[in-house]
């Protein structure tokens, strides 16, 4: 049995006979779970449990709660999802050809992948192939939800195996994969049956295209295919090798051109000087080349010049059409050369860190109008020229805003709001969600004390069991974030444990901490501030910049990384773009944690002790 394949198309089909998922760029597979440990067989019939072991050791251990149902298969992608509607192909990718298996655990543990499940074609054994699409949606509805397993894909959710989220309304999905860069939409006729192995036009792909602007540098007479470059500083680097989608007319045109105007390097290599541009269709960039490569149009208006490494970000990463960018070439952070369009484009890829922290939050910004040196104010009420899009909550006289989602972030990055600040507690509990202590110095050349009181406070955190993660501040501090159970603990019930724990550090060490809130009293100590972790109280968000000269970023970090050589000025905006595409992020799995067994024992410790 192998998958049943996808049909290219241009347009999505419309009629209630269909029905809309994301296309996911990752590997296609089927999961034969005949056993205790089932099998994933790639599209070529390659067994990939070895290189995938985090979604077979989910498998094992879900496998007695769905021991019943087996045997049974299930026709799916393996993803390494970036939001919920875009997977990061080349971590699969690199995943799938990895043999040494030490890397291979690392790697799953850094970049864990998830089974996304569309389709079944056995359950309890029986064949279900000649059941119509409609009908297999249901029986796998109601087996994920009899089982608890998602039926929604949360990329933050540990859960390997999920449901794929299926549409009626195709322009909602198609506008959703645009705005989050999935690489497209499938559509499929619900009264279709599971066919091995044939592509028909009952399952239909439309591919999310993006558009890229190239410099032509070489041709190759003799596997036809031209070559493409862009500049990265002074550097021409080489992008993208195509042949696809040039009519035959434009294929002699462009040889012709090379012929006349190139030198020869071989006996079928020409060369060109930097001269003539082309626009190139594409779904991603793995880093090295522009991947799924198609000519779409000679681009006579673009000078090569202008074929830069930042504009080449910038086509890989449109913006919405229902958000309209203003003066996007402005200086925003002029000591790190970053425009608004720049800071823009941080914002779309730090969007799948910032956004599960800002989630359902009453938001608070600061926001800069004239870059991050100039004047700026404090916002909580959303302005009345917002666009209907935006979502509100209207909380005494003040109507907050509420950021769920990648266009209502760069609305709010267009308006230059540079800061981002967030509550303790989500809109629908009036307790907090997480403790942070903010431990501030009294200034840069101090930093070394919020190392020491993090690594202090860390240890104190372990030997009670208790989960906690830290990042930078964005200035000249860190912050210490405990996660909790959502409505478990009052802000009264923290403040007994946030204040215990910042007056043991100040009686340890007098001489380097203290809780004074004037300045003028804390004669060069490290402030321990418990007060601010309160109701109506906010907190900078994780990945959120801040609006000093630096640009620098609240940058999670691990653990291992608090140490001497820590410095918060190495966290910059261009740093932590860099940093989020090479290493995992730290708070990744901020929301699996609520440390709830530990917490409540440490309080009632606590307690008895206020009463005794």
């Amino acid at each position: 049995m192998k998958p049943m394949l996808l049909s290219p198309a241009t347009d999505l089909p419309s009629g209630e006979e269909w029905i809309y998922e994301t296309k996911y760029d990752g590997f296609r597979c089927l999961l034969y779970w005949d056993e205790e440990i089932p099998k994933l067989i790639s599209r070529n019939g390659k067994e990939l449990n070895l290189h995938f072991p985090e979604i077979i050791k989910y498998c094992e251990e879900i496998y007695p709660l769905l021991k019943d149902f087996i045997p049974l298969t299930f026709d799916g992608e393996l993803v390494n999802l970036r939001n919920n509607l875009q997977s990061h192909f080349s971590t699969v990718q690199v995943r799938g050809r990895m043999k040494n298996q030490s890397n291979i655990t690392k790697h799953a543990k850094e970049f864990p992948c998830h089974f996304i499940v569309f389709d079944v074609m056995r359950l309890k054994g029986e064949l279900l192939v000649n059941r119509t699409l409609k009908k297999r949606k249901e029986i796998l509805e109601g087996f994920f939800t009899e089982k608890r397993l998602p039926t929604s894909v949360d990329y933050k959710n540990s859960s390997r195996l999920q449901l794929i989220d299926v549409f009626t309304e195709e322009g909602y999905l198609w506008n959703k994969i645009v705005s989050n860069n999935g690489e497209g939409v499938v559509a499929k006729r619900s009264t279709s049956p599971w066919e091995s192995e044939k592509r028909t036009s009952n399952w239909l792909k439309i591919k999310n295209y993006r558009f890229v602007s190239v410099i032509l540098t070489k041709f190759d007479k003799s596997n036809g295919y031209f070559h493409g470059a862009i500049f990265q500083g002074t550097d021409l680097i080489e992008v993208v090798i195509f042949k696809h989608g040039l009519t035959e007319d434009e294929e002699k045109t462009l040889f012709a051109f090379f012929e006349n105007n190139g030198t020869k390097r071989g006996p079928n290599i020409w060369e060109l000087p930097p001269s003539i541009c082309v626009d190139i269709a594409c779904i991603d960039f793995d880093g090295k080349q522009l991947r799924e490569p198609r000519f779409h149009a000679f681009n006579f208006n673009q000078e090569p010049p202008e074929c830069t490494w930042h504009h080449m970000q910038r086509q890989l990463h449109p913006i919405p059409d229902n958000i309209t960018i203003t003066n996007p070439d402005k200086p925003i952070w002029s000591t790190i050369e970053v425009s608004k369009d720049e800071y823009l484009l941080y914002l779309q890829k730090a969007a799948p860190y910032l956004l599960p922290f800002l989630r359902e939050r009453l938001l608070t910004v600061i926001r800069y109008p004239h870059g991050a040196t100039g004047e700026s104010f404090y916002q909580k009420h959303c302005p009345d020229y917002a666009p209907d899009f935006i979502e509100t909550e209207q909380v005494e006289d003040i109507n907050y805003i509420v950021c769920n989602d990648i266009e209502t972030l760069l609305w709010l990055g267009n308006q230059l709001a540079l800061e981002l600040h967030i509550p303790f507690q989500t809109r629908y509990t009036d307790k907090p969600t997480e403790i942070v202590f903010d431990l501030d110095p009294p200034s840069a050349n101090e930093f070394s004390l919020a190392i020491i009181a993090a690594k202090q406070m860390k240890a104190i955190f372990d030997q009670f069991t208790i989960t906690s993660f830290v990042k930078t501040s964005g200035g000249k501090g860190l912050q210490v974030y405990i996660p909790l159970p959502k409505n478990r603990f009052t802000y009264q019930e923290t403040r007994i444990f946030t204040q215990f724990i910042c007056q043991f550090l100040c009686e340890q060490q007098p001489d380097l901490f203290t809780t004074e809130r004037l300045k003028k009293n804390r004669n060069n100590k490290l402030y321990l501030d418990y007060i601010q972790h309160d109701e109506g109280k906010t907190i900078v968000a994780p990945y959120s910049p801040r609006g000093s000269e630096k640009g620098l970023i609240a940058t999670p970090l691990n653990w291992d990384e608090v140490n001497d050589s820590l410095t918060p000025n190495a966290f910059t905006l261009p740093a932590v773009i860099e940093r989020l595409e090479k290493q995992k992020d730290p708070f990744s799995s901020f929301r699996e944690v609520d440390n709830k067994e530990a917490f409540t024992a440490i309080l009632t410790q606590l307690k008895e002790l206020i009463k005794g």
